[in-house]
């Protein structure tokens, strides 16, 4: 049984690629390396997945979430090998970039799928909606359609869907890349809050060095279909990441947090 937050709600589960082998296509094919992935998360914590594109991010969540198939290794999820089970049967939500909407549905509608697909909801499953849209700030927007919403709302709508859900681990999958500064810092802010209530294991790729210093508490760099290196962010920031990674972000060997870049944690 899967632990519970003082709230009653499910608790994040510790996450482990164990020797994760997979590649696109025939074995070789194209002269591409396969790609590896050995790395555990913490349970009920926040970790931000950085690296350069097509380094393999995207994969590695796919892979925890059963979008992907590794060819050897495993994933587990709270000690559990789910290697074998499908997407819909694992203990995951993921929240991606174009949100994944149904733009014939409304708002409420939209969040009702994550309690049933066929949306014949209970009371408690419209009662778990409503407090979701409520806790998201979309309260008076139910009836909406996703044309009617701007950027940031269609986001709290997928958000809200992965909150009905109550699953311990929840994957980002840069949500909030194509959001102006302001409103993507108001999203954070919004994830950490979440987390903050519910403990969530909490994995998201970024590409912005603010977003994993606002809110990511451990880092994970994925370098060329590899973990190249893990740590505390603050760490990493400090300076205490490898070369790659100062490259990454364009910094230099004196690159600390003196930066005025503001952290949330809540």
């Amino acid at each position: 049984m899967r632990e519970k937050a003082a709230n009653g709600l499910a608790k994040g589960a510790p996450v482990r690629l164990d020797k994760v082998s997979f590649s696109y296509g025939s074995y070789g094919s194209y002269g591409e390396a396969p790609l590896v992935f050995d790395v555990e998360f913490a349970a009920a914590t926040i970790t931000a997945i950085m690296g350069p594109s097509g380094s393999g991010k995207s994969t590695l969540l796919n892979l925890v979430a059963g979008f992907e198939t590794p060819r050897s290794g495993r994933v587990l999820v709270g000690g559990v090998d789910v290697s074998a089970e499908p997407a819909s049967a694992r203990p995951v939500s993921m929240v991606f970039q174009e949100n994944n909407l149904f733009a014939h549905l409304s708002v409420e509608q939209n969040v009702g799928l994550g309690r049933s697909p066929s949306l014949r909801l209970t009371e408690a499953d419209r009662a778990a909606v409503a407090e979701a849209l409520a806790r998201t700030g979309l309260a008076g927007k139910e009836k909406r359609l996703p044309r009617e919403l701007s950027g940031g709302e269609r986001q709290r709508v997928a958000l809200a869907r992965v909150l009905v859900r109550d699953r311990p681990v929840l994957l980002l999958d840069e949500p909030f890349a194509s959001l102006g500064p302001a409103l993507r810092d108001e999203m954070l802010d919004l994830v950490a809050a979440v987390h903050a209530e519910r403990a969530m294991t909490v994995l998201f790729v970024t590409h912005q060095p603010e977003d994993a210093r606002r809110i990511g508490e451990h880092m994970v760099f994925v370098d060329n279909g590899l973990v190249a290196a893990t740590g505390k962010a603050d760490d990493f920031f400090a300076g205490a990441g490898p070369e790659a990674f100062r490259r990454y972000i364009g910094a230099g060997a004196g690159y600390s947090t003196s930066r005025d870049v503001a952290r949330k944690r809540t």
